[in-house]
């Protein structure tokens, strides 16, 4: 297949991906109640926008639940779009901008899949993306994943395409660590990508551009974490939320996939923690979360290693207990595409081990995921931006075979 040719499919597969996405959001997924990560969001994204700094307002109170320390990045990118003052549903202008986020997204699965495999291959991953079904619903929650989704796969391309000069490979891993601090600012997780993604730079004697990705990425996360330092009191690297999360992931009671949502007698342990503490805020009690949580790791260790166990499992293989708070329809609608293409994409793993060329640092950014999800825990949207992308490419890979050798 010719470049021009499998451009043209392409660009026709990310036009129907934004056509899909509209359709989803605009005409089936309409006034549905936000969840209290969508509510949050959106409360921080209006303080942005009104002056009042990255503030929760005394009327955003959510009961029970608790008030999580955020990362700025989506809040500061819903904050430029204008939306009604406490919405009941996700506001119908950020679904449509989101909905574009998720097309730029098939266009970056596709060039990963080209470098990896060559223009059959691209042309396949991005039809696979295009009705991919969660990545179809994704852009229609308000939901940091939707903008991690392109930046971290963008981070990727620019540093798969490593190996043209030092020169460039030194302006690309610049670019790609300005990237990946933004989307650390987004979603903290990025974090655990960065030191992997220059240790494998390094490990290639690509020692400049190592350096290059970690000083571009210090430059964008610093001024957030000053700022913490100013504001708190304490060093919070970018978001207090880590605290919570980890105590969920690690809490005896953990079942080894999902949030609090999923599990409500953990939700009832969080309510008496936090009142065990009262009037600390999200900042001051991470701290304690952490603490508590390895305490409870020291006295039973056998315990934590079987849910350790679990979280492994429940990362690549997605029938936690969080998928069955969703109708029938939705559990079918995402795991049988998962369930189609896992085995695939092995195979197309192996095809491109043998003859293309490996796109290492998607692998990189699935390992984070995979680590972040042993530390914490795992969940499908966790997933969804980084994991799912790569069985794509690979199950594209193995339909359409290796069609052109990178040297």
């Amino acid at each position: 297949m010719d470049g021009r040719r499998s451009r043209r499919l392409i660009l026709a597969a990310a036009g129907v991906a934004l056509l899909l996405r509209l359709a989803f959001g605009l005409l089936y997924w309409t006034g549905k109640p936000l969840t209290h990560d969508e509510r949050e969001y959106l409360s921080l994204a209006e303080s942005l926008a009104a002056g009042r700094g990255f503030t929760y307002a005394d009327s955003d109170e959510t009961g029970t639940s608790p008030r999580f320390g955020r990362a700025p990045g989506y809040p500061a990118f819903l904050a430029l779009f204008p939306a009604p003052s406490r919405p009941e549903s996700a506001p119908a202008l950020i679904k449509i901008v989101q909905s574009v986020l998720g097309a730029i997204g098939i266009l970056l699965i596709a060039s990963i899949a080209r470098s990896a495999a060559g223009e059959r291959a691209a042309v396949i991953s991005a039809w696979l993306a295009a009705v991919y079904p969660p990545l179809v619903w994704m852009p229609s929650y308000v939901l940091s994943e939707t903008l991690y989704f392109p930046l971290a796969l963008l981070c990727a391309l620019l540093l798969n395409m490593a190996g043209a000069g030092l020169r460039d490979d030194v302006r690309r891993s610049v670019a790609a660590g300005l990237i990946a601090g933004i989307a650390a600012l987004v979603r903290p997780g990025m974090l655990i990508f960065l030191p992997m993604a220059a240790v494998w730079l390094a490990r290639r004697r690509r020692l400049a551009p190592a350096v290059a990705l970690a000083l571009a990425a210090t430059v964008v996360i610093a001024p957030w974490t000053l700022r913490n330092l100013r504001h708190f009191g304490r060093f919070v690297l970018i978001a207090s939320e880590g605290g919570v999360t980890f105590w969920t992931g690690n809490h005896p009671l953990a079942r080894g996939e999902g949030d609090l949502a999923a599990n409500p007698e953990l939700k009832r342990h969080e309510v008496a923690f936090r009142a065990a503490h009262p009037g600390l805020s999200a900042e001051a009690l991470e701290p304690l979360y952490y603490r508590e949580a390895l305490r409870q790791i020291r006295n039973d260790p056998a315990g934590w290693l079987a849910l350790l166990v679990r979280k492994a499992f429940y990362t690549v293989v997605p029938i936690g207990p969080s998928y069955t708070l969703h109708s029938t329809k939705y559990l079918l609608a995402t795991v049988v595409p998962y369930a189609v293409l896992a085995p695939l994409a092995l195979a197309g793993f192996v095809i491109i081990r043998r003859s293309g060329r490996p796109p290492a640092p998607l692998y990189l950014l699935a390992a984070s995921v995979v680590l972040t999800s042993l530390i914490f825990f795992p969940q499908e949207r966790f997933r969804l931006t980084v994991i799912d992308p790569l069985i794509i490419v690979g199950a594209a890979s193995a339909i359409g075979g290796v069609t052109r050798q990178d040297s």
